[in-house]
């Protein structure tokens, strides 16, 4: 007789498997705020469900999606970076076993992993997502790191493409370049900054990009070719920055580029901002302003 699952555990059954799911049908990567919502279009939530906590004002659902998307992280299903969810080959092979066998499979995996590098930690438990514990701090940190990048992802989008472009300018020159050219308002011949590693542009590489501020657009390859077809001399580069992201064909042809064209997405460049925040001049720091916040970490 088949042991009957928690309302919890049969919750995270359904949100789990739909996650991985619509990540396999999107191409193995998905930032965390539209799995979330194409989870909402799926799967049947009732009351219970979509209540909100009211000591951390978190969807009970969300959690549950997040306290167990650990486990899949351990098992080598799933990857979290910067708010960008991705799946495995080995989580497309767990999408076989069912909703409930992937999910087995991930807690078992879990499991083993904690008696290995964490054998003084006592099992979770797992009826209510809130509790403190390491897998319930782990899934807090991911979802943070989720809010935050959704945080940045608006501010940019709410930024005009001039605007959009001096950030650019700004984290280059905080990544250690020089920016003698900025495109001003008007024509610019496909070239929207030109950036150097010393003053006058004496030591290779010169670097040519092209910068679009369009966040529900995907850049197609014949504007990634226009970009190689300005790299003409020995030591140009080219960066293709969009607050949007690219086409298959789009990376496809970046990667096979007899020059060197570097493609930086929404989810790159945010990541990047983070990276380089400390070194961007404080000037600069104004058009897109941070504030860390420290957790306890457990080893992931």
């Amino acid at each position: 007789m088949a042991t009957r699952l928690s309302r919890s555990r049969e919750l995270a059954v359904k949100v789990i498997f739909a996650a991985f799911q619509i990540l396999q049908e999107r191409g193995g990567e998905l930032a965390g705020r539209e799995v979330i919502a194409e989870i909402e279009t799926r799967v049947s939530l009732d009351d219970w469900a979509t209540e909100t906590y009211e000591k951390s004002g978190y969807v009970r659902w969300q959690s549950i999606l997040h306290f167990y998307s650990i486990p899949c992280i351990k098992a080598g299903f799933l990857l979290k970076k910067k708010g960008v969810w991705y799946l495995t080959k080995e989580g497309e092979q767990a999408l076989k076993l069912g909703d409930v066998g992937l999910l087995n499979a991930a807690v078992e995996a879990y499991r083993i992993w904690r008696e290995k590098n964490q054998p003084s930690v006592e099992p979770t438990n797992e009826t209510e997502v809130t509790d403190v514990g390491e897998q319930a701090q782990e899934a807090t940190i991911h979802e943070m790191e989720q809010l935050a990048a959704e945080g940045l992802k608006k501010q940019i989008s709410l930024k005009n493409p001039y605007e959009f472009q001096d950030l650019v300018a700004a984290l280059l020159r905080g990544m250690g370049y020089f920016t003698p050219f900025v495109a001003p308002a008007g024509k610019d011949g496909g070239v929207d900054i030109i950036a150097y590693r010393d003053p006058l542009g004496t030591v290779s590489p010169r670097i040519k990009v092209q910068v679009k501020q369009r966040p529900d657009t995907a850049a197609k390859v014949q504007e990634v070719r226009e970009l190689m077809g300005l790299l003409q001399k020995d030591g140009d580069v080219g960066i293709f920055v969009s607050s949007g992201s690219f086409t298959p064909d789009a990376k496809a042809a970046a990667r096979n580029s007899h020059a060197h064209v570097e493609l930086i997405d929404l989810d790159r460049l945010i990541a990047l901002w983070q990276q380089f925040y400390p070194q961007i001049a404080e000037d600069d720091k104004a058009m897109l302003p941070l504030t860390p916040i420290y957790f306890y970490a457990p080893s992931v």
